[in-house]
């Protein structure tokens, strides 16, 4: 296994294992063996368990907790597909928010960040972000700037019963790991 050397730490006389994110293994199970163009998009989803060493008073109910099953999921799909394959997670997303009552949600689109250099390839990516929420007929704002370095992003908020509004879903386009793992097309 290539993840050998991962970090510790200590925290209040406690030693916790740093665990990467869920995004290498993903490809690792997509790497496994050559694709036709023709098995596009190949979809990989699971339900993880997250630790995160959350400050002492900022824990808040069940929005800001030390441990929690998140589910993390990759679509590796064709430039032309990518449109399609986001409206899908909305459409996801939407039918799991409104299970929950979540009817009320804030979306933003995020483009790149001013300090990434200009990439043409940023630029078709967050078109197709725009394109897909377009399609949903949802309401959103731009937010100038707050994309990641591996690319445009969607956020939605959701709005609790006392009109908060907590970050709750991201949709993502990542552009950096297929690169750094060679598994682009």
């Amino acid at each position: 296994m290539w993840i050998r050397h991962c970090n510790q730490m200590n925290i209040e006389d406690e030693l916790y294992q740093l665990r990467p994110m869920n995004c290498p293994y993903h490809i690792l199970v997509y790497k496994r063996k050559l694709h036709s163009y023709r098995e596009f998009p190949i979809r990989v989803a699971e339900l993880g368990t997250i630790y995160r060493y959350e400050l002492s008073g900022t824990l808040h109910g069940l929005f800001r907790v030390r441990g929690f099953t998140q589910d993390d999921a990759h679509i590796f799909c064709l430039e032309d597909q990518i449109k399609g394959e986001i409206r899908g997670v909305l459409d996801l997303t939407e039918e799991i928010l409104l299970q929950f009552g979540f009817n009320k949600y804030e979306v933003s689109l995020s483009t790149r960040p001013e300090k990434l250099l200009a990439l043409m390839i940023y630029g078709r990516r967050t078109i197709a972000l725009r394109e897909a929420l377009e399609d949903k007929g949802w309401d959103y704002q731009i937010d100038e700037g707050g994309g990641a370095f591996y690319g445009p992003k969607i956020d939605l908020k959701i709005e609790d019963a006392l009109g908060r509004k907590w970050q709750c879903s991201t949709v993502q386009v990542d552009f950096n790991l297929p690169q750094r793992f060679d598994i682009l097309c």
